[in-house]
């Protein structure tokens, strides 16, 4: 039986040698180590043996096997490290070709509008607060002076989701907000979409950005309402732009006005972007928060008095980058976004 074991020994490690793949690697194992194979015939004899050959051909046999399967397991090593080494000469990356190069995104005009306003009203001493755009009648009515029968409250004008739930059509609800809290003095802007059924022209959209700010202290006059906005107006647009105050009404301001400011194209001298006029779009309102307006937030206007403006974003993004039609804000042609 030595010799048997000795023999299949050097014929499987013989047949080892020849293999070139892991199929033919497995049908030598079978062949020699597997259930019928010819190692396991050859245990299957050893009850012919006497007791004392028994466990050295017991001992032997376990030490071919071990050496087969180790040859194999080398074997299988090689030929994988073979085929890796294969397709990596297969698959070479040429580090000096040039890349493809990502399409990178800009920021959208009006967030960058948004985010300058912001900054400049910080550089001025201005808290940003934010609000909600579902906002209570209250605060985006009633609160803010405006009587039952103005034409804003009407079902065709703002957007209801019940008679106390409405989208929001002014930032100015977070200004009451802020009011109600008590917590003076009051130095706030806020930004944020806003919603009125506008029918869609150059310059209006049913879906719109506003900001709003807002003004409450001890002492204040309608003299540091126009320094304000005229700071601002120099710090967003140059130091050269001009404003023009012009009357108007505003529930939740008295007196009220409307500004205009100077045409960014020609600086005041005329041209047909501003109709030979020298003066851009209107810009914002403002004016002196009404006393109704105090009174309703828990404030006393024969100790405190405020003043407010509002803008729409939309708007200073038109007039800033020279933007003819809102439309173009809104329909995400990449060729339009790609020139900010």
């Amino acid at each position: 039986m030595k010799e048997k074991l000795l023999k299949l020994k050097t014929e499987a490690l013989n047949r080892l040698k020849e293999c070139n793949d892991n199929a033919y690697i497995e049908k030598v194992r079978v062949q020699y180590l597997g259930k019928k194979g010819e190692l396991t015939l050859i245990l299957r004899s050893m009850g012919s043996l006497s007791e004392e050959e028994r466990p050295e051909m017991g001992k032997m046999a376990n030490e071919i096997r071990a050496i087969i399967e180790e040859k194999i397991k080398s074997i299988k090593e090689d030929i994988s490290a073979r085929e890796n080494q294969k397709k990596v000469s297969s698959e070479i990356l040429d580090i000096t070709m040039p890349s493809r190069i990502p399409a990178i995104g800009r920021r959208h005009p009006l967030i960058q509008a948004k985010e300058e306003l912001e900054s400049v009203f910080m550089r001025m001493g201005y808290d940003v607060i934010s609000g909600p755009e579902i906002e209570t009648v209250s605060n985006n009515f009633d609160d803010l002076n405006a009587p039952y029968d103005h034409p804003s409250r009407d079902m065709s004008d703002t957007f209801y989701i019940s008679d106390n739930l409405v989208l929001r059509t002014q930032t100015s609800p977070v200004q009451i907000r802020v009011m109600k809290e008590g917590k003076l003095p009051i130095r706030m802007v806020s930004a944020g979409r806003t919603f009125r059924f506008d029918d869609v022209d150059d310059t209006h959209s049913p879906m719109f950005h506003q900001m709003e700010c807002l003004v409450v202290d001890k002492g204040v006059t309608l003299a540091n309402l126009k320094d304000s906005i005229d700071q601002f107006v120099k710090e967003l647009f140059g130091s050269d732009m001009k404003t023009r105050f012009r009357p108007h009404n505003f529930p939740f301001t008295e007196p009220s006005a409307e500004v205009d400011v100077s045409c960014p194209i020609c600086m005041g001298k005329g041209c047909t972007s501003c109709h030979g006029t020298g003066w851009s779009m209107e810009l914002l309102g403002c004016g002196m928060v009404h006393p109704n307006v105090l009174r309703k937030c828990g404030i006393d206007p024969e100790i405190y008095s405020g003043y407010a403006f509002g803008m729409g974003i939309d708007r200073v993004t038109m007039v800033k980058y020279g933007i003819p039609n809102i439309r173009l804000l809104f329909e995400n042609d990449v060729r339009f976004l790609k020139q900010f």
